[in-house]
Parts: C-alpha cells; sequence; structure tokens
C-alpha cells in the first residue's frame, strides 16, 4: 500500500487513467453530436414543414376568399332585366354602349371588380367598364363556351402583357335564348401585395405548370423548372416545398420553407455536442485532478489525524465543562424571566390598586352627596306620610332608590376594578369596558373640567380581551390625558371608532399639548413620565403589556394640537359576548 501511495505510482496510474476517460468522452461526444444532429434535423424540419402548411392553409382560403367574393355576381347580374335590356336590338347601338358601359362602371366601382365587362351572343364585346382588354378580350372564348353549357364559366386570363386576372362569366337568358354574357375580372394585385410580406416564397401555377401569382415578380409567368434550373430555390435544395391542390381554378398553391433553419439547427446542436464534450471534459478532469490531489494528502492528513484527535479529545472535556455551565445559566435565566413575569403581574394590580386609592376620594365624595340626599328624603318622607301625602312618599321613596342604585353601581365597579384579573381572554363588549371606566373616572373629569365623547359607532362592537384589563386600558389612558390637559378649560378627550372588520382599530385621543417627537419612543418604557416628581410612570407601560397579552397593540401616533394613541384588538363574534 505503501509502495502505491509513492509519488511516481500515483502520477503514472493517474495518467492511464486520464487517457481512458478521453477516449470514453470522444467515443460518447460522436455518438451524442450524431444523435442530436438527427433530432435537431427532424424537429426543424417538422417546424418548417409546420410554419409553411399554415401559411399555405392561410393563403388558401385568402385566394378562395378573393374568388369567392365574385363568384355569385355575374349569375345575379344575368338576371336583371336591366341587363337583359342591353341586349334588345330594340335600341340603338350607340344608346345602347353608352347604357351598357355606365353599368359596367357602376358595378365595378361598388365591387371592387378589375373589370367588369358585356359580350353579345356573337363574342362581341358591347361595353367595358375600365377597357382593360388588348385586341382580344381575355378569356372570352371560355366564358361563351360555359354560357352556350349554361354553367358559371370561370378561367384564367393575362392582359396587356403581364397582368393576371381570374374571370367569372354568366349567361344572360330570355326565353330560353342566349342573349349575351356578363364577365367580371378579379385582380390579385392585393394577394401579391399581402404575399409580399413573407419572407417565404409563395406561388401559384396553372395546369401547364407556369407560375401565374408569386411574390418573388421574377417567377412570374415562368415554368417552375426554369426558376428552378435557373436559381435553384424551388426544389429541395434550399428549401421544402408544401402545395396544396386548388381544383376549382386548376391551380397548385406553393409555400416554400427556408432550410436554412434547419441547417441553423444542424449547427447549433452540433456546436452545443462540442460545448456539452468540452464542459464534461473540464468537469472530468478537473476531478481526476481533485481525486489525484486527495490521495497525495491522504498519508499527512492521516498524521494530522491524529493529533486532532487527541486535541478534540481535550476540546471535547472542556465543552462538557463548558456546557454544564452554560445549561445552568440559562436555568438561572429562565427562573429570572418567570420571576420577572411574575413581578410584572404583581406591579400592575399594584400600580391599579394605586389608581383605585387616587379614585377613593373622588368617589367617596360621589357617594356622600347621594347619602346626604337620601337622609333629607327620608326625613321627607316621614313627614308625608304622616300628613297622608302618599304620592309625595312614594316619589321620595323611588329616588331614594336612584341613589341607593347608583351607589351600588360605584362601589361594585370600584370592586370589580381592585380585583387580581384573569389571563384568558374572551368575547368582550368595547362599550361596556368603556361605561366601567367612565364610571371610575368621570368624577375626576368633572372636577378637571375634562369633557369625554365617545363614539356612538363603537355600540356593538366586540373585541377578544378581558373585560376589567382592558377597563384599566382606558382608565390609564384618560387619566394621563386629564393629567396632561390640567389647567386647560376646553379640554377634551375623544375615543373613535376607526375600523372593524377582522381587526378592531380605535383611537383615543385629546387636546393636550402632545408627547414631544424624540420622546414618543420612550412613552410605553417602565417609570417613564414627563410629570417629574408626580406619577409612577407605570401607566402606559401596563396599557402595553396589557394589548400585547390580548394579542393586539397600542400605538402613539403623529398628531398636530394633542395626542392620539391607537388601539388594535382582533374582532370576536357576537356569539361570544357575556
Amino acid at each position: 500500500m505503501d509502495s502505491w501511495h509513492t509519488g511516481s505510482a500515483v502520477r503514472s496510474r493517474f495518467f492511464r487513467l486520464r487517457a481512458g476517460a478521453a477516449f470514453v468522452l470522444l467515443l460518447l461526444t460522436l455518438a451524442g453530436t450524431a444523435a442530436a444532429w438527427k433530432l435537431a434535423t427532424d424537429r426543424s424540419r417538422g417546424y418548417v414543414q409546420r410554419q409553411a402548411a399554415e401559411t399555405l392553409a392561410v393563403q388558401a382560403e385568402v385566394l378562395n376568399g378573393v374568388l369567392e367574393k365574385y363568384r355569385l355576381i355575374p349569375p345575379l347580374l344575368a338576371r336583371q332585366d336591366e341587363v337583359a335590356l342591353l341586349f334588345s336590338s330594340l335600341a340603338s347601338e350607340v344608346s345602347i354602349q353608352k347604357r351598357a358601359r355606365s353599368l359596367a362602371e357602376e358595378i365595378a366601382g361598388l365591387s371592387g371588380a378589375r373589370d367588369v365587362a358585356f359580350f353579345a351572343a356573337d363574342g362581341k364585346l358591347l361595353a367595358a367598364a375600365r377597357d382593360i382588354f388588348g385586341d382580344e378580350p381575355a378569356g372570352r372564348e371560355e366564358l361563351l363556351r360555359a354560357a352556350n353549357e349554361n354553367r358559371l364559366g370561370r378561367t384564367t386570363a393575362l392582359i396587356k402583357g403581364r397582368s393576371r386576372v381570374y374571370a367569372f362569366g354568366a349567361g344572360v337568358r330570355r326565353n330560353g335564348q342566349l342573349r349575351g354574357v356578363v364577365a367580371v375580372y378579379v385582380g390579385f394585385d392585393a394577394v401579391e401585395r399581402t404575399w409580399a410580406l413573407s419572407a417565404d416564397p409563395i406561388f401559384v401555377t396553372d395546369s401547364d405548370g407556369i407560375v401565374f401569382l408569386s411574390n418573388r415578380q421574377d417567377w412570374l409567368l415562368k415554368p417552375v423548372s426554369e426558376i428552378d434550373a435557373k436559381f435553384g430555390t424551388v426544389g429541395h435544395t434550399t428549401h421544402i416545398d408544401v402545395m396544396r391542390d386548388l381544383p376549382l381554378m386548376g391551380w397548385q398553391l406553393h409555400v416554400l420553407g427556408n432550410r436554412s433553419r434547419i441547417v441553423s439547427a444542424q449547427s447549433a446542436a452540433i456546436g452545443f455536442s462540442l460545448l456539452i464534450f468540452l464542459l464534461v471534459s473540464v468537469i472530468a478532469f478537473f476531478q481526476i485532478g481533485r481525486i489525484e490531489s486527495s490521495v497525495m494528502r491522504r498519508r499527512r492528513e492521516r498524521a494530522q489525524a491524529l493529533r486532532l484527535e487527541r486535541a478534540v479529545r481535550d476540546r471535547t472535556k472542556e465543552l462538557s465543562l463548558a456546557n454544564r455551565s452554560l445549561s445552568h445559566e440559562i436555568d438561572e435565566r429562565i427562573e429570572a424571566e418567570r420571576e420577572l413575569k411574575r413581578v410584572q403581574r404583581e406591579l400592575i394590580q399594584t400600580a391599579k390598586l394605586a389608581g383605585v386609592g387616587q379614585m377613593a376620594a373622588t368617589l367617596a365624595h360621589e357617594i356622600n352627596q347621594p347619602l346626604a340626599a337620601i337622609e333629607t328624603y327620608a326625613a321627607n318622607t316621614t313627614r308625608a306620610l304622616a300628613l297622608g301625602r302618599q304620592e309625595i312618599a312614594d316619589s321620595n321613596l323611588n329616588r331614594i332608590t336612584a341613589m341607593v342604585t347608583r351607589i351600588s353601581e360605584l362601589s361594585g365597579t370600584l370592586l370589580a376594578f381592585s380585583r387580581k384579573p384573569g389571563t384568558k381572554t374572551e368575547a368582550v363588549r368595547v362599550k361596556a369596558a368603556l361605561d366601567e371606566a367612565l364610571i371610575l373616572i368621570r368624577a375626576r373629569a368633572d372636577r378637571a373640567g375634562v369633557k369625554i365623547d365617545v363614539d356612538p359607532a363603537l355600540d356593538g362592537v366586540m373585541v377578544e380581551a378581558g373585560r376589567i384589563r382592558l377597563s384599566q386600558v382606558f382608565v390609564n389612558l384618560f387619566g394621563n390625558a386629564i393629567d396632561a390637559l390640567a389647567g386647560r378649560a376646553d379640554g377634551r378627550i375623544a375615543v373613535e371608532l376607526k375600523s372593524a372588520g377582522d381587526e378592531v382599530c380605535l383611537h383615543v385621543r385629546d387636546n393636550g399639548p402632545g408627547i414631544a417627537p424624540e420622546l414618543a419612543g420612550e412613552v410605553f418604557e417602565p417609570f417613564f413620565t414627563t410629570r417629574t416628581g408626580q406619577g409612577s410612570g407605570l401607566g402606559l407601560s401596563i396599557v402595553y403589556n396589557i394589548m400585547q397579552d390580548f394579542g393586539g397593540s397600542v400605538t402613539l401616533l403623529r398628531a398636530e394640537g394633542g395626542a392620539v394613541f391607537e388601539l388594535r384588538l382582533k374582532a370576536a363574534k357576537a356569539a361570544k359576548a357575556e
């Protein structure tokens, strides 16, 4: 084994490996190139044939459409009495020719035909719209023959040299006798202009193999064999000929697909195969080089492995000690976080109780007033009963009952607010939580001269929260706003509903001095306060934590002339509300 790993043995072994790999890659490249060439040829030929066939189908429909447009015009004209009168012997020849020319011009203008002509039964040209004929009207004999056989005549013709037309003719018969022939001549200039936009040659040959129509002007009126011999472009040398018979006209429509696309595809296939061969060769020889380098390093790595093993053993011992220390530290951190959450809950409850203490004096005043009134109404009731004034006594007792209800409501709300709330959420009516908060904060707001407005749209809006904790959120926000509005004669606090879809968005807004922008990022930090020496600075921090517990959020928005706190809570279904 050691001799195998010597430098000369390794180099000799890998030289033979490279030579073998090169031979195998060469064989694979030749086979792959041949397969790619065949596949590219078949696919590109199929593509060229499909493209030519699609062009052929479209142009065949174009030709048929152009001719079909004029096919029925001669038979329809032959039935018209006005046309039959042109062949009457009752009128003078000059008058007949004048009327015939006028009618032919009108029909040619309306139909767009190349020309319209009227022939007498003996073949004499009566009149034509545009005089496209030479000395011998084109196609006249074929049209007269068809009219005598009582069928629609159709023929191709040349007029004035190289201009090509297709003619339809119908006999004008009255009482079973042929009076004349109506002929409509169709030009192909528009069709050939359309074909000129195609890069592929398009042409029509007649029954004699003569090119009748084409987008190659130098092919017109020449035999296909002559064009192929002269230009070498009609056969299979540079193009693929796709053709269709047009039997009614006796034509063949040809579209020549360019074989250069096939040659390009073949070249691309060969180039791609060579590129793959080059890429695979580079990868293969690179991998062989890597293996060779790996073998050369292996002996050194074995020696290094022994040293690393000892180092790893020592390091593992150190890591085990560090891991035990880290696990102990993690346990301590988890315990500290658990203790922190407990302290935060106690702090929230303590702050709430402190708020209850602050509200106690105000609520005592709110309770003392009804108690004094109850004492007065009780004394009046006693005197009214003594005097037999039952209606006064009943009225006083109703007022005493209302005042006792008010005292019970105040004390009950204060007692519920002071209790330690649960941590679960449920469907809560926002208006109910707001009403409880207003009961606790109304007297303080009245004493400070602050008016609190609640959006009527909040009726029926429910969110996922805890009723007591949501009331505490409003109490803290209202308390902060009242402190900020101290000394203002027009202090106002507004609770507005901004949206109520899957998420309910509320704004608590005041018209106080607001909060400086540089302090906006600190308002929800514990012990933050803008009133030095006043308050605990926990109100907004408690609001933030409670909203997080609800899965919602509270944000201080930028606003002119006051502070705006945005509350976002998950909407709850009405069926869950208590």
